[in-house]
């Protein structure tokens, strides 16, 4: 059994079953393991019949990770009875004297997942050589068509969180967030070519089509569940730390980024992270999505410089931390190149739109 020691209280927890899960059955808890990370930890609960799922923070918490898992606990409860797939929320709690920190409970979803080795993402056998490789875009694709089509003030999102000018406000959050990076590790920065074309670029050209809708945030394989077995099918997206109300398209776009382009097919994606040679191009999958939630995609390569954008910006906090002695130098220069790999094929992508 997996160590679960200062993660809960079996007496407290098996009273807040009792009282908000009694479907879990009536004998013994047995709690187990499943992960334990720096942002969240999963137990596995079993009390002899159905297991369930809890998700926690860890013992030593990082910052926001206690209102993270509240909401993370209400868009899945929020998303239970739609057809987007996702593991269903059974409860939730925000008082921390029960287990010393907020949770929720949700089902357990079979299913595997993508991996991350030496900088690359593996699929599961037979999915990770064509042609069974191309139905897993699909895949994750139907998922975020069912995200697209929830309306969001129905499901009682409404408040969960700031659709009013979202676009106007994306460059100076981003933005914000890299030179942040000065102070938390006193990081003086660098010349980051394309970064500027591109901050001035966003906010000269932003569309006048956004849609609010529900977005993950965090879309890849690796944040997903697949059944076993051909034809791939998506069992569940997973880790909705980051969902938000936004723009849908702005999922999309992250995840078709790293695919091939029938517009551009100069702009070659690294493979440093998927396959893109098994994979459907991004105007495929553009066409799919249009199809599927009916948005109008005239203005769908904002997003995907948007992604490339925001994704620069983010990143950069491990360049600055390797520079600071937390991470290693390696670390540092692996996300170096994936920061400015993210800035050049914006400007690139810019430079092609015109």
């Amino acid at each position: 059994m997996s160590n679960t020691e200062g993660l809960y209280d079996p007496a407290r927890l098996t009273a807040w079953l009792d009282a908000h899960i009694p479907e879990l059955g009536d004998g013994p808890l047995v709690v187990d393991k499943i992960h334990g990370g720096t942002s969240n930890v999963i137990l596995s609960l079993c009390r002899g019949g159905e297991t369930l799922v809890l998700r926690r923070p860890p013992a030593v918490p990082p910052p926001g990770s206690e209102k993270t898992v509240l909401r993370e606990a209400r868009v899945l409860t929020a998303l239970n009875g739609t057809p987007v797939p996702h593991p269903v929320c059974r409860g939730s709690c925000a008082d921390v004297s029960v287990i010393g920190a907020p949770f929720y409970v949700m089902n357990m979803v079979d299913g595997w997942a993508a991996t991350i080795i030496d900088e690359h993402i593996y699929h599961k056998a037979p999915f990770d050589q064509a042609p069974f490789e191309y139905g897993v875009a699909y895949a994750m694709v139907d998922g975020l068509v069912a995200l697209a089509n929830v309306d969001y003030k129905a499901v009682g999102l409404d408040g969960f969180g700031k659709p009013d000018s979202y676009l106007e406000r994306q460059v100076d959050r981003w933005e914000g967030q890299l030179r942040s990076y000065k102070a938390l590790y006193d990081y003086p920065g660098r010349h980051l070519p394309g970064y500027d074309l591109t901050r001035d670029w966003l906010r000269s050209n932003i569309p006048s089509t956004f849609q609010a809708g529900i977005i993950h945030g965090d879309v890849g394989t690796p944040n997903a569940l697949f059944a076993d077995g051909p034809p791939c099918r998506l069992n569940a997206l997973i880790d909705w730390e980051l969902s938000t109300i936004g723009d849908p398209l702005l999922d999309l776009a992250s995840f078709t980024n790293s695919m091939r382009d029938e517009w551009a097919p100069d702009l070659i994606p690294t493979k440093r992270l998927y396959n893109s040679e098994n994979w459907p191009t991004r105007q495929e999958m553009m066409r799919y999505y249009a199809a599927g939630t009916g948005r109008d995609m005239a203005d769908f390569y904002y997003y995907s410089v948007l992604a490339m954008f925001k994704g620069g910006c983010i990143l950069e906090y491990k360049v600055a931390q390797s520079e600071a002695g937390i991470l290693s130098k390696e670390t540092g220069v692996f996300f170096s190149r994936l920061v400015l790999e993210s800035f050049a094929s914006a400007e690139t992508l810019i430079r092609k739109i015109g």
